[in-house]
């Protein structure tokens, strides 16, 4: 079965600075996320896969089409939503979404039927028949990525898609994505939000210093930092030291045989590494960490 997306090898360059150094995947649907630090090529990486950028080399498909020999093919099939919002200011969001769904081809009748279900996913019922330009930033975030879902993509893709939303519009995207992806859609998400990734995406690949340090489910990624570990914490829930179990039940019990006797009368807390942490480690020793 050919993969939904198809990434080998891929390579850009700003100047003398390198942004891709020759990323490689296969994602085959669902939701992935990409996470990596400020400037490590995400949205370069989006970019190129949406045919808005040409790699300096290697090569990609989306849905067996080729990004640079068939980008019409590729365009007709996905959607994408970018860091910031890209909505008409001077049209009401009733109007920049009658808009998109009539280039889509929707007749004008299915238009407005399908704008005012965005409307109420979305929240912005209210807003409706007002300019965009007098909307918040979190509106017109909502507004851009109701856009984006007129026409049910094949392939989503969503950069950065909850930046400048509050809590409750986060998780009105979170169930819209995970609704998409039910429903067969492949969501490429990128983020700066762990717990967004890990809430969302069956897989979540990590991007550090223009390459693919890391590529698994959260569980993967989390146990490539160690296991659970234990821990002497204060009547306020600081830590006071890390006992060394060896991530063993025996482990443990050999640790609190040895407490001192101040010791005994600390909480014992048993802690297992978050995808913050593995981020963290990934990211700060690289390829290094995926080979220990």
């Amino acid at each position: 079965m050919i993969p939904t997306i198809e990434i080998d090898g891929l390579v850009k360059h700003y100047g003398e600075r390198t942004v891709l150094s020759g990323v490689s995947l296969d994602i085959d649907g669902g939701v992935f996320a990409l996470l990596g630090p400020n400037g490590s090529g995400k949205t370069t990486l989006v970019s190129i896969l949406t045919t808005l950028l040409r790699p300096d080399g290697g090569t990609a498909r989306v849905l067996g089409h080729d990004i640079l020999a068939e980008q019409r093919e590729v365009r007709r099939r996905i959607s994408a939503t970018g860091q910031y919002a890209t909505v008409d200011e001077q049209l009401t969001g009733r109007e920049n979404l009658v808009m998109v769904a009539r280039l889509l081809g929707l007749s004008p009748a299915d238009a407005r039927t399908r704008a005012a279900e965005l409307l109420g996913e979305f929240e912005l019922e209210e807003a409706a028949d007002r300019r965009v330009s007098g909307y918040s930033g979190g509106m017109r975030r909502r507004i851009d990525l109701a856009a984006s879902l007129v026409e049910r993509p094949a392939v989503l893709f969503l950069d950065e898609p909850t930046t400048g939303l509050d809590p409750v519009s986060r998780q009105s995207l979170w169930a819209g994505v995970a609704a998409l992806a039910r429903a067969g859609s492949c969501v490429f998400l990128t983020t700066q939000m762990l717990d967004e990734a890990e809430a969302l995406a069956e897989r979540i690949a990590i991007l550090h210093d223009g390459r693919i340090v890391a590529d698994g489910t959260a569980a993967s990624l989390t146990a490539l930092v160690g296991g659970e570990t234990a821990v002497l914490c204060d009547a306020n829930g600081e830590e006071v030291r890390a006992l060394d179990v060896d991530g063993t039940a025996a482990g443990l019990a050999r640790a609190l045989a040895g407490l001192g006797e101040q010791e005994r009368g600390l909480r014992v807390e048993l802690r297992r590494p978050t995808l913050d942490d593995a981020f963290a480690a990934l990211t700060r020793r690289g390829t290094e960490a995926v080979a220990a």
